[in-house]
């Protein structure tokens, strides 16, 4: 069983202005397909906090929010920031889906990469966007997961 985090990034979320539905929805996703979920947290939109929160030592990091164009959206090169390598087809993967939806799908910025032994996906704030990109690649997480620990 792998362990898992899911960070929240929302400043409305953060400051309790609106309720965390994404987070929930993905620590619901995750369990469901057998991963333990360890840590759950909110950030709010800020380069450096995000950081931070990117390096829990887990199996598997999962971001919902701050993925799109508005000026605070900086997920993405928070997760950047801290991968040591790049996965691009994890992102491109769930645009694919996501575009079989909505063409706005083509407007997320979402980043994947691994830090140490820690795989992070980005998942767009939507709970129903982030529902749909992250059923795109849960199938294939684990084997990725399988062999980032060499299992």
């Amino acid at each position: 069983m792998f362990k898992a985090a899911v960070l929240t990034v929302s400043d409305r979320s953060f400051r309790g202005e609106r309720p965390d539905a994404g987070g929930p929805l993905v620590v619901e996703i995750l369990k469901n397909a057998g991963y333990a979920v360890t840590e759950t947290a909110i950030v709010t939109d800020e380069k450096g906090r995000i950081e931070a929160a990117l390096r829990e030592p887990v199996d598997l990091i999962v971001t919902t929010g701050g993925t799109g164009f508005a000026p605070r959206d900086v997920t993405p090169e928070a997760t950047l920031a801290v991968c040591d390598r790049l996965t691009p087809g994890i992102p491109e993967a769930m645009r694919y889906a996501s575009m079989q939806v909505t063409n706005r799908a083509m407007l997320s910025r979402a980043a994947a990469g691994i830090r140490k032994g820690t795989l992070i996906v980005n998942l767009p704030g939507s709970p129903k966007a982030a529902r749909e990109n992250l059923e795109a690649v849960l199938p294939a997480l684990a084997h990725g997961l399988e062999m980032l620990s060499g299992r």
